[in-house]
């Protein structure tokens, strides 16, 4: 195959390989797993690889060579009305391990198959029917044409907002529900989805200004390589995620608002039977709350349920024999910190106690942390700091 290897060519080549692996190797274990989080991650990265690959073969001498012009002219490399949806739904189905891609779902992926059938007719039309260039000019790749860049930067924009506003909301989620929040934050997710709306807006600004400035074509190459390089952050952080805990992760939008608003389902105030609803109404009080607040302790101090790493509020609320959102509701106003807060807190504890035991003085501090049931350094260290005001280390040493 004619390549001609050089700087931007064989950077580019590079992402371009590394897309093609991470991609086949998230889609087998999605498969494999059925995890649908890993397919879509998977079709990702197989569209990451396809976005770039024209930059890649035109400065490795595409464009000047035949057949390999009319390769890139006619066949759409750039699918990039598919980007949005993708990570839609890859964040939706990341953070609910019961989500399953519905027919409405389907929708989202309208527009790029449009896409594609238009340009199965322009194949058809000039290849086969006409037997020159008709519908394609001939002299420009319809990848880069102005009409096609801004609707895919506009279309990405928007998929980038509503998965960024969904991402904030499972976020505040995790600390209702989940002892491990940081763990399960994302925040490589988080960190390119902001890349990638900054990159999204100055590739438009580029657009705007070259429909009045000519600016050379290599200045875009940067923007391609940004996108390598920021996607290949997304496919290493992605594909090497700690999977611990992911499978109980249960988000859905409306379980936000049910525990911000100590609603059920239906919108019922959150009481196990008529006589607490009506102590709630009519007493305006938190006495109901007692037997709630009891039962929470004995299961902290005496079933030591923080010591489980991959805790969750519905896991311990299931055990106490009530609801995740009435329990939520007792730990916000008897404690006054959320779930996790409250897990985190009895785990500092913990340490602070292992630290002083003999059996433990060869451990090192991590190990410890392990033990009192951390999942991650981070998350010790920023728990154990927030309640005692030292890093772990230095309150050792005193």
């Amino acid at each position: 195959m004619y390549f001609e290897f050089g700087l931007r060519s064989s950077l580019l080549l590079i992402f371009f390989t590394h897309f093609l692996v991470y991609a086949l190797l998230s889609l087998r274990r999605g498969i494999k797993q059925e995890r649908t989080s890993d397919i879509f991650l998977g079709l990702f990265l197989f569209l990451a690889a396809f976005f770039i690959f024209p930059w890649m073969s035109g400065f490795a001498g595409w464009y000047d060579t035949q057949p390999y012009r009319e390769i890139l002219f006619y066949t759409p490399f750039i699918q990039a009305y598919f980007f949005g949806p993708i990570l839609y739904l890859y964040l939706k189905s990341l953070t609910n391990s019961a989500y399953r891609i519905s027919r409405r779902d389907y929708l989202h992926f309208v527009p790029g198959m449009l896409y594609l059938l238009w340009s199965l007719i322009v194949v058809v039309v000039d290849k086969i029917f006409v037997g020159h260039y008709f519908l394609m000019n001939g002299k420009t790749d319809p990848d880069f044409d102005h009409w096609f860049g801004y609707t895919w930067c506009v279309s990405v924009l928007i998929y980038l907002l509503l998965t960024i506003r969904y991402y904030l909301k499972y976020r505040a989620f995790t600390y209702f529900e989940l002892s491990y929040a940081e763990t399960a934050g994302f925040k490589w997710l988080r960190n390119f989805l902001y890349a990638f709306s900054l990159l999204t807006l100055l590739f438009i600004s580029e657009q705007v200004v070259s429909s009045f400035i000519n600016l050379m074509y290599v200045r875009s190459w940067y923007y391609f390589l940004a996108f390598a390089v920021i996607s290949y952050y997304m496919a290493i952080s992605a594909y090497h995620a700690p999977i611990m805990g992911l499978l109980k992760l249960n988000f859905k939008p409306e379980l936000l608002l049910i525990y911000q608003q100590g609603q059920d389902v239906q919108g019922n105030h959150i009481v196990q039977d008529a006589d607490y609803e009506e102590i709630v109404q009519q007493q305006a009080d938190s006495s109901w709350m007692d037997q709630w607040q009891q039962e929470l302790l004995y299961q902290i101090n005496v079933e030591k349920v923080f010591l489980n790493p991959s805790l969750t509020l519905t896991e311990l609320a299931k055990k106490m024999g009530t609801n995740a959102s009435l329990l939520s509701k007792v730990i916000n106003t008897r404690f006054g910190v959320s779930f996790n807060e409250l897990i985190n807190r009895y785990r500092v504890e913990e340490v602070i106690l292992l630290m002083k035991d003999p059996a433990y003085k060869n451990l090192n501090l991590l190990a410890i942390a392990y033990d009192a049931g951390f999942n991650s350094k981070s998350t010790f260290n920023r728990a154990f700091k927030k309640l005692t005001g030292d890093i772990p280390k230095d309150f050792l040493n005193r």
